[in-house]
């Protein structure tokens, strides 16, 4: 991946794909999913690593339409804003 460091109160995170198929075996084809609300945390800022709540490898649920779209090495990546990370999954 390319170097990537977020400034301010950012963090970069990668999506996590969720399951295509629903709970009762019915496949979701890819037209009709909705992107995931969670990510895996790559990179952060030295103001959010200061903080310590939100590190790189974390997984966290975020806003819906929050964060901007970048693409670093035909990868998909957002920038979001450490307030529009609702909560850290575990």
């Amino acid at each position: 991946m390319a170097s990537f460091l977020p400034l301010g109160q950012r963090v970069l995170v990668k999506r996590v794909e969720e399951e295509a198929k629903t709970a009762s075996g019915i496949i979701i084809p890819d037209n009709a999913k909705e992107k995931p609300l969670s990510a895996e945390v790559v990179a952060i800022s030295s103001e959010v690593e200061e903080d310590g709540e939100i590190k790189t490898g974390d997984k966290v649920v975020f806003a819906k339409y929050s964060g901007s779209e970048i693409t670093l090495d035909a990868e998909e990546y957002l920038v979001l804003n450490t307030d529009d990370i609702l909560g850290i999954l575990k």
